[in-house]
């Protein structure tokens, strides 16, 4: 069985913006609201999960987090509210 991979976006409580990627996301989303996801959301608090695609490898995964990582503010909120597509 093949796992899917995802790439995910944390608004978290000081409206600031974790990315990352998991193949589990339902424990990953217990691990960050649980304070051990990340150092970052550890810090900064996650409140909601605002954002999400599905890749069919690791490899798909990890370029697009590293991409969406490197993006301002301005461009995340974009993909996030659909007005910035999938490249």
């Amino acid at each position: 069985m093949q796992w899917k991979w995802y790439v995910y976006i944390i608004e978290c409580k000081d409206n600031s913006y974790y990315t990352g990627m998991t193949w589990r996301p339902d424990l990953r989303w217990i691990q960050h609201l649980s304070g051990l996801g990340s150092k970052y959301t550890h810090i900064h608090a996650p409140k909601k999960l605002v954002y999400f695609e599905e890749y069919e490898s690791i490899e798909e995964a990890r370029t697009r987090e590293q991409q969406i990582k490197r993006w301002s503010r301005e461009k995340k909120e974009k993909l996030i509210t659909g007005e910035w597509g999938k490249w």
